[in-house]
């Protein structure tokens, strides 16, 4: 789906970044061109890369720590 219309950035990018190692909003910004034009997108943007740096995040734990 696109999130940033002015720049047609798709969440899929979105996530891609996150799942590369970006850890911050403004990276994907760089990285994507996401929210730099109107920001209409911005709200939605960050959220779906915060929430695809927490699933990466528990992805990256021990298989037995993620299970406690």
């Amino acid at each position: 789906m696109y999130v940033c219309i002015c720049n047609a950035v798709t969440d899929r990018a979105i996530r891609e970044a996150a799942e590369s190692g970006v850890r911050s909003f403004a990276e994907v910004r760089r990285r994507t061109g996401c929210s730099d034009c109107c920001g209409n997108c911005e709200d939605l943007a960050s959220q779906i890369f915060h929430d695809a740096v927490a699933r990466t995040s528990t992805l990256d734990l021990p298989l037995i720590a993620a299970a406690a």
